[in-house]
C-alpha cells in the first residue's frame, strides 16, 4: 500500500522476524530499560505481605516474580498507563509492575515505588528503545532516517534481538535478554528463559564483540541449560 514511509515502534513489541520487505531503520537513544513497582502496600517486592496480588500481564514479569516470591498472586493488567495505575488505586492490587521507560517519559517516575535491579528482573528485549521501521527499497526514507540512528543502542539491541531470533520468536518461553556496553567497549549480554511458574529459570551471560553472534551464541548456553523440549505456555515479554 505504501500509505506511509515510516513507523515508530516501542522495540520491545517488534516481533524477532520482520517481514522480508522491512527493516529497521533506525534506533533513538534508549531509555532506562529497566522495570519498576508501584505500590500502595510495601516498598519492594520483597516486602510485599504474603498472598498480595501484583498486576502485570507480561509472563517475563510473572515468571521472575513467582520465582522470588511463589506465594504472590499474578494478575492480568492491561491498557495505558494511566489506565494501569487508576487500576492498581480502583482494583484491589496490591502492587503493579510496569517499564520504568514509558513512565519516564511520561513524567511519572516520581510514583515509583521501586525500580527493579537486573539481578531481580531481567528486562525484556528491546525494553526501553524506540525503533523507525521502513521499506528496505525506500533508499529516500532510510537516508532521512539514518541520523536519528543511535549507535550504541544499535549495537545492544541488535545483540538482544538475535537471542530472541535464535531462541525461535514463536516458542512458548518467558524470555528475558539485556546487553550492556562495558567500558572496554565489548557487549555484555545476559539472558533468560523460564516456565511460566518461575520453576525452573535458567540465566546465562557472556560478553562479545560482534552483537548477532553474541546473541546466537546465548541464545545456545541458554537451551543447553534448559534442554530441547524446554517449552511453556507463553512468550509474551
Amino acid at each position: 500500500m505504501q500509505e506511509i514511509d515510516f513507523a515508530v515502534h516501542s522495540l520491545k513489541d517488534m516481533e524477532a522476524n520482520l517481514h522480508p520487505a522491512m527493516m529497521l531503520g533506525a534506533f533513538l537513544k534508549r531509555e532506562d530499560a529497566r522495570d519498576a513497582m508501584l505500590s500502595t502496600k510495601a516498598p519492594t517486592l520483597n516486602t510485599l505481605p504474603p498472598g498480595s496480588v501484583v498486576g502485570t500481564c507480561a509472563p517475563r514479569r510473572v515468571a521472575q516474580i513467582l520465582h522470588r516470591r511463589p506465594d504472590l498472586t499474578c494478575v492480568p493488567l492491561r491498557g495505558n498507563v494511566d489506565t494501569r495505575i487508576q487500576k492498581l488505586q480502583e482494583e484491589k492490587m496490591d502492587a503493579i509492575i510496569l517499564a520504568l521507560a514509558g513512565l519516564r517519559r511520561l513524567d511519572r517516575q516520581g510514583e515509583v515505588t521501586y525500580i527493579f535491579p537486573e539481578s531481580e528482573m531481567l528486562p525484556a528485549v528491546g525494553q526501553g528503545a524506540i525503533t523507525l521501521e521502513c521499506r528496505k527499497d525506500d533508499a529516500r526514507t532510510r537516508a532521512y532516517l539514518a541520523p536519528l540512528n543511535h549507535e550504541d543502542t544499535e549495537r545492544r539491541v541488535t545483540a538482544e534481538r538475535a537471542l530472541l531470533a535464535a531462541l525461535d520468536g514463536n516458542c512458548r518461553t518467558p524470555i528475558g535478554g539485556h546487553a550492556t556496553i562495558q567500558e572496554d567497549g565489548r557487549l555484555r549480554l545476559e539472558a533468560l528463559i523460564a516456565a511460566p511458574s518461575g520453576t525452573p529459570l535458567y540465566r546465562t551471560a557472556q560478553v562479545g564483540d560482534d552483537p548477532v553472534p553474541l546473541g546466537i551464541s546465548v541464545a545456545k548456553k541458554l537451551i543447553n541449560l534448559a534442554g530441547p523440549g524446554f517449552r511453556g505456555p507463553s512468550c509474551i515479554s
